[in-house]
């Protein structure tokens, strides 16, 4: 079931991104350190969601690498 929901989750932010145009790796990373945030992503209710899913060296921070997976 936890992977049906980050499937799904992964899906609608991923729909989200291409409904709102141009929510990309660069929309999250403000700060433009290259990589996104825990405070970055928080403006992205479904990135939330799946952050930690996505952080898979768990170092608190998405990689352009790691983002990619919803992409």
């Amino acid at each position: 079931m936890k992977v049906l929901n980050t499937s799904l989750a992964i899906l609608v932010l991923a729909s989200s991104a291409a409904a709102y145009a141009a929510v990309d790796f660069a929309s999250f990373d403000t700060n433009g350190d290259g990589v996104i945030s825990q405070q970055e992503a928080a403006t992205n209710t479904q990135l939330v969601k799946i952050f930690d899913q996505l952080d898979t060296d768990g170092n608190g921070e998405l990689s352009k690498e790691e983002f990619a997976k919803v992409q």
